[in-house]
């Protein structure tokens, strides 16, 4: 259950993160993709340690090294997502 809660908390916060990206700001100008980008990041730090805490404040049996392990192994690997080139 730790790890799934840890995995849960990257991903929901990934989640809400490419919602804001995908619904705010104006990407007609490099200005507006940016300010989306910033928000979408800003939301998604916001949300991963308001997500940890409450884990970790309300899940009693919570075991803090797995939780955690599998936290900083999803985030990890989804910012690995960034150096994946797609060839054609």
């Amino acid at each position: 259950m730790s790890a799934a809660l840890g995995g849960a908390v990257s991903v929901g916060a990934g989640w809400a993160s490419a919602k804001i990206a995908g619904t705010t700001g104006k990407g007609e100008s490099a200005g507006g993709v940016l300010v989306s980008a910033l928000m979408a990041e800003a939301v998604k730090l916001g949300l991963i340690v308001m997500l940890l805490w409450l884990v970790l404040a309300v899940y009693a049996d919570v075991v803090v090294m797995v939780f955690l392990g599998s936290f900083v192994a999803t985030v990890l690997i989804f910012s690995m997502a960034f150096f994946v080139r797609e060839y054609k």
